[in-house]
């Protein structure tokens, strides 16, 4: 098991990645997979546009985009986070940065996890997965120095 941390074009958010990563691998074993080799790369808005149209020939900002090299019940993958959008998000939706970030966190490893968001009635689930995994989150998480 190896979760990794890096950045592209932007600040390392504030993340306690002891709790986080025992977090992501209790919600992976609600799936009844085990993590295998993640890596979170946490970016800018403009990196996270340059991936979408190179890979997935999409010219659109998002918070996140998935690579999935999984194999069998362990989920591996490289997940890209824009934190720009996520602060956007946090304003939109009125929530902390920080549980904004948490939700698209646990959002990339339930995509790893088999749980997709594009088709019909599938947002839904995804958010209502994510709202369960948030509550698994340790509040001591929540707790950093500042919240931005």
């Amino acid at each position: 098991m190896s979760i990794r941390y890096y950045t592209e074009d932007t600040r390392f958010p504030l993340i306690k990645k002891r709790i986080v990563n025992s977090w992501i691998q209790a919600v992976a074993s609600l799936f009844e997979k085990k993590t295998g080799t993640i890596s979170y790369i946490f970016c800018s808005d403009e990196k996270i546009l340059e991936i979408n149209k190179q890979y997935l020939n999409h010219d659109y900002y998002t918070d996140i985009i998935t690579f999935d090299y999984s194999e069998k019940n362990a989920i591996s993958g490289d997940i890209f986070i824009s934190t720009d959008t996520v602060k956007s998000n946090s304003e939109k939706y009125k929530t902390l940065y920080t549980e904004e970030l948490h939700r698209t966190i646990i959002h990339g490893i339930l995509h790893l996890c088999g749980i997709d968001d594009k088709g019909p009635g599938e947002r839904e689930i995804m958010e209502n997965y994510e709202n369960k995994a948030l509550l698994l989150l340790p509040e001591e998480a929540y707790k950093t120095n500042k919240n931005i």
